[in-house]
């Protein structure tokens, strides 16, 4: 028996001892852009059969150890969707997702644990799971509850807004207190990911990725590009919604919301 299928059967795997090939294989979304997945959970076994499965899935993940670091990276990099365990060590499962929360984060989030109770899994939605699993559970339907928050989370989302800051995502169409934004694609491109993951910042990896792919150019473009978009958002504006954060990447924020 493969290590995978030893995993496999530590998290509740229905197949049991015997490896289903479809568990093996990547999905048919391979070819699509990674989603980016955060892990907070700090059981080996656990984090092992996580990677083994969504990494050939096409998911690009962060593992945390601990809720303390599993927040600040929640809080400072954009993921599409965060698995976290119920009893992670210094912030537990319920407690990094309340101060999350807090900040105005809206990743979806999905909580992973142990706790069967109801007061367990009512306490983790009024903290803001958007989903609970409960162990055993079986892979294959952690990646469709998973599939179901993003889907949803994007659809829900065709307007963005930060402030008095608009982006139409059915017409791409920008506004800023009621006047039309004149940008080309590339910042168009950048708002977009920003706008999505306010008010967490998006290092310059991610935004480089989102315009080129893995071959960015060896000039630093990025910057010029993230010049022209805060002269277009911020310029003519007493309130600026852009920053910079050094070594860390950029966000588009309210400053006047609470949290911020």
């Amino acid at each position: 028996m493969s290590n995978l299928c030893q995993i496999l059967g530590l998290v509740g795997d229905p197949v049991g001892s015997r490896c289903d090939p479809q568990l093996s294989a990547p999905s048919a979304s391979a070819g699509s852009q990674a989603r980016k997945l955060l892990i907070v959970e700090d059981d080996p076994d656990l984090v092992a059969a996580l990677l083994a499965y969504f990494e050939v899935r096409n998911y690009s993940i962060d593992v945390a150890r601990d809720g303390r670091t599993g927040l600040q990276l929640a809080l400072h990099e954009s993921y599409d969707v965060i698995v976290v365990g119920g009893s992670v060590p210094h912030l537990d499962g319920t407690q990094l997702l309340s101060r999350l929360r807090d900040s105005g984060a809206s990743v979806p989030a999905l909580m992973l644990t142990a706790r069967h109770e109801l007061r367990d899994k009512l306490a983790a939605f009024r903290a803001g799971a958007d989903d609970y699993v409960t162990r055993p559970f079986a892979l294959p339907e952690l990646e469709v509850r998973l599939d179901a928050l993003v889907a949803r989370a994007n659809g829900r989302r065709r307007t963005l807004q930060v402030r008095d800051l608009h982006f139409n995502l059915a017409t791409q169409d920008v506004t800023r207190a009621g006047v039309g934004l004149q940008l080309r694609s590339a910042p168009r491109k950048l708002l977009e990911l920003l706008m999505r993951h306010s008010p967490t910042v998006v290092t310059r990896s991610r935004l480089e990725a989102a315009l080129w792919g893995e071959d960015p150019p060896d000039a630093d473009v990025l910057r010029a590009h993230i010049y022209d978009l805060r002269k277009s958002v911020d310029g003519p504006y007493e309130v600026k919604l852009m920053e910079t954060l050094p070594k860390l990447g950029y966000r588009i924020r309210d400053p006047g919301s609470p949290g911020c």
